[in-house]
This record gives C-alpha cells, sequence and structure tokens, in this order.
C-alpha cells in the first residue's frame, strides 16, 4: 500500500510533467510532500527564495513592493513618496486595508497617493530636482505630517538618482526626517528583501531616535501586525487586558514616534516573522531585548500564544494570562459548536505570503477543517522548517507556485477551500472553486484574536456552503 507521501509524490510527478526536462527538474525542488518528522533530511526540503524560472508565471511581487506596500506603507503619520513612474505607486495604492486612527490629509496619508510622476525628461536628466520640490510641496501642503519616505522605483536605481542626498538636505531643510528607502523593485528576487531593506531604514533613520521616561516592566512591542482589517487592534486589544504595556505597534495604525522609542520595551513581539523578524534580531543584538514570535489564528494557538508571552513577566501576568483564556473559552467554543457541524472534513488548500500559510492552519484545524496543501510566495528556508511541523504527513507544500501548478493540484486533490491572493481569486471563481483572498481577508476582518476567529469561522462558512457554487460548473 502506497504511503501519504508517495500518493503525494505521484501527483507532483504527474503535474509537472508537461514541462521541459529542464524546467520540470527546476520545479521539482520547490514541490514536496510534507514529512513532519523531517527525518528525510534534504529529501523533502523544499527549495526557497530562489530566483523564478523566466518563462514560468510567478505570483511574486517586488522589492519596492515590499517596503512601500508592507513595512512603511501602513505607518500612517508619514506622506510616502512613490520615487518614479506614476504605475507602481498607483497599483500599490490603498490595496491592504491597514486601518488607522485619524483623519485623512491631517493626521493619517495612509490612504494617500503621492508620486514624482518619472517622465522621461526625469530619465534622461534626473528626477532629484523633482523629489527635492516635491517633498517641499508636502512639507506645505501637510504641515502635521511627522515625516517623508522616499520609496524607490525601478528607474530610480537605474539613472543613479542620489535619493540619499536629497534626503539629507530636505531633513535638514524642512525640520521633519525624510527617509531614503533603496527598494527598487529589481533589488533581489521578490518582495522579501523590500521588507529586509525597509527594516533597516527604521533602523538607520528612526529606531531609537527617542525614548520614554515612564518605563514599566510591562512595556512591549507588537510587531509585524499590518491591522489588515483591524487585527492589530484586535491583538493588541488581548495584550493590555493581559496587563501589557503596548507602546509601539507597527507597521499597522503605527505612528514614527512609536517607532522610533520601540527600544525602550522589554519583549518584541512579533507576528509576521517573515517581513520584520530583521528589526527584531538588530533590537535584540544592540538593545538586549528579546523576541518571541506568537499566532493570535484560532482559540487553540491563541491559548498557546498567550501562555508563551507571558512565561516572559512575572506570575501577575501569568495569572492574567489564564483569566484571559477563562474568560474567552466559552465564547470560542460556542463559536465551534456553532459552525464546526457545517465545515468538519472539509479541506483547504493555501496559498499566500507572510505568515499565513502556516499560522492559519490552526484556526481551520480548530473548525474541524484540514490543510492539505500550503505554500508561500516569498518564503525562506526558516518559514518551511516552521511549516513541516504544523502539517500532516504526504500534505502537499510548494515554494512559488505558479498559476498552472495552482490549477493543477486543485484539480487532483479536490480541496473544498482555496485561499490565495487578489490574482488567483477570479480564476478560481470561474473554476467554481469556493475561494477567500487570504492576503487582506476578502474585505472582511478582522482574523486575529478573540474579536476575530467569530468573523473568520463565519466567513469560511459562507464561502464554502454558498449555495452559488452549485450554478457553477466545476472544471476539474
Amino acid at each position: 500500500m502506497k504511503t501519504d507521501i508517495e500518493r503525494t509524490q505521484k501527483i507532483i510527478d504527474e503535474v509537472l510533467e508537461v514541462y521541459p526536462e529542464k524546467t520540470r527538474k527546476f520545479r521539482t525542488q520547490h514541490i514536496k510532500p510534507n514529512d513532519p518528522s523531517g527525518e528525510c533530511g534534504s529529501m523533502c526540503a523544499v527549495k526557497s527564495n530562489i530566483k523564478s524560472r523566466p518563462g514560468v508565471m510567478t505570483i511574486r511581487g517586488c522589492a519596492y513592493a515590499g517596503s512601500k506596500g508592507v513595512v512603511w506603507g501602513p505607518v500612517k503619520d508619514v506622506i510616502h513618496i512613490s520615487h518614479g513612474p506614476v504605475g507602481c505607486g498607483q497599483y500599490s495604492w490603498w490595496s491592504r486595508r491597514n486601518y488607522c486612527n485619524g483623519t485623512t490629509g491631517i493626521d493619517s496619508f495612509v490612504a494617500m497617493h503621492i508620486t514624482t510622476d518619472f517622465q522621461e525628461r526625469d530619465i534622461v536628466y534626473g528626477g532629484d530636482k523633482r523629489l527635492a520640490e516635491i517633498c517641499r510641496e508636502i512639507k506645505e501642503l501637510f504641515p502635521l505630517a511627522k515625516g517623508i519616505s522616499i520609496q524607490s522605483e525601478c528607474p530610480v536605481g537605474l539613472i543613479g538618482d542620489d535619493i540619499e542626498a536629497v534626503a539629507r538636505n530636505m531633513t535638514n531643510e524642512l525640520g521633519i526626517p525624510v527617509i531614503p528607502v533603496r527598494c527598487e523593485g529589481f533589488r533581489g528576487i521578490s518582495q522579501s528583501l523590500g521588507h529586509h531593506i525597509a527594516n533597516d531604514s527604521i533602523r538607520d533613520h528612526v529606531l531609537g531616535k527617542k525614548t520614554i521616561e515612564n518605563k514599566t516592566s510591562y512595556d512591549v512591542n507588537l510587531i509585524g501586525d499590518y491591522n489588515i482589517g483591524g487585527d492589530a487592534w484586535a491583538s493588541r486589544k488581548m495584550l493590555e487586558e493581559m496587563g501589557l504595556r503596548v507602546i509601539a505597534q507597527y507597521s499597522g495604525d503605527a505612528s514614527l514616534n512609536e517607532i522610533s522609542i520601540a527600544p525602550s520595551a522589554k519583549l518584541n513581539l512579533i507576528h509576521c516573522y517573515r517581513s520584520m523578524n530583521y528589526i527584531c534580531r538588530h533590537m535584540e543584538e544592540e538593545y538586549g531585548i528579546p523576541w518571541v514570535e506568537f499566532n493570535f489564528f484560532g482559540p487553540t494557538k491563541m491559548y498557546q500564544s498567550l501562555r508563551k508571552v507571558a512565561s516572559y513577566f512575572d506570575d501577575k501576568i501569568k495569572e492574567n494570562a489564564e483569566k484571559l483564556i477563562e474568560k474567552y473559552t466559552p465564547i470560542m467554543n460556542n463559536v465551534i459548536e456553532t459552525y464546526k457541524p457545517r465545515l468538519e472534513g472539509k479541506t483547504v488548500m493555501l496559498y499566500v505570503g507572510g505568515l499565513r500559510p502556516r499560522h492559519v492552519i490552526g484556526a481551520y484545524e480548530d473548525l474541524g477543517m484540514e490543510v492539505i496543501a500550503s505554500g508561500y510566495e516569498f518564503g525562506h528556508k526558516d518559514d518551511y522548517s516552521r511549516t513541516h511541523a504544523e502539517m500532516k504527513e504526504g500534505a502537499l507544500i510548494f515554494d512559488d507556485v505558479t498559476g498552472y501548478e495552482m490549477e493543477e493540484f486543485t484539480k487532483k486533490l479536490r480541496p473544498d477551500l482555496v485561499g490565495a491572493g487578489i490574482k488567483e481569486k477570479y480564476a478560481y471563481h470561474k473554476m467554481g472553486v469556493p475561494f477567500r483572498q487570504m492576503h487582506s481577508w476578502d474585505y472582511s476582518g478582522p482574523y486575529h484574536g478573540f474579536d476575530g476567529f467569530p468573523i473568520f469561522a463565519r466567513d469560511m462558512d459562507m464561502t464554502i456552503n454558498n449555495p452559488a457554487w452549485k450554478l457553477i460548473r466545476r472544471k476539474r
């Protein structure tokens, strides 16, 4: 009898069979059956963080998207200039639903699109003067903005614009920090390098510039939560109810001041490891601040994470964590009792970025569902090493998967639900396969925390059990 691993490998071989030999050999390294034990060594290791193969369509983004769209973009009181042609900035504008408090144009600028609108003359003669002019205009139009970030698009790196010199001059002239970010789209192999570059710019220009006088033993930073649909608010509510004081929350609903005082914290709590581990590692090395990953998707992972976070503090916080869990357990159990009968036994295929391919597995399992396939757009080796133990033996794991591969694996595995990005959403609708857009919660949320799990469960139920799917022919 074939093992689960052997059955999955057979499916992989069948899907990749259409490729030329060289491409097939390349893609085979990126798609593996899961071995939770890890005893298979390099045989089950998924190759990742490697340049996509030319001619094979990738769903990845670029370094500019990683910096502007993820790390810097949600910082609310800074105006972010898309330095380059209008297209890249336009397509990154207000696309991830990073909620924030404030009044747009007064003390919140997340929803605004500012671009230097490169033209041919700027490519020929340079865009430095235009950039300086726009910085001055921003200061005049939006005097309450606390800073400006310069998010470089591809042409800036190609023509060698000295954005660092402009940033220094404008910082001195305008009296607010103007931060250059060398995140040209061609750098690296995906948006992942853009995260790293953005973290480095925070380290060099913002972090530790200010401090707080009234420090406490319970000060923490909530890092790598982008407040999609209000996620960070739900997470912060839990931490504060536990007795901790969140002194910095970024980058969702973040302010420049919060980021600057972050080194005053006692502990860094990181949600999206892939995009923000760099700054946590720096603060550990430079300021001696420990960091810990947490997962606020689904009650099982929430209870584990609350206890793990509490273990870094005294008995008071540990007792508060238990009280918090005791308070919300009946509410979470009621959600499970409501939706589990409708979702139990359903299978899920995931292909997302950041933390979601592994973090949401527990939430699905709380509802009786099984994640049978999962993968990352821009994951690294350490992301996959964290994923293996979360999935069952023989589950499908893939990296930088193509549209063709996604559709073929869907036809062969026949999942009841697919969770991926906006580029995949409408293709799956046409296939008649229930689909959730898991980059920004398909215009719903929050999904984090005790506030988010009931919404998550409701959304999965109404997606899978929507009677509309019966009216669509499923092309499998």
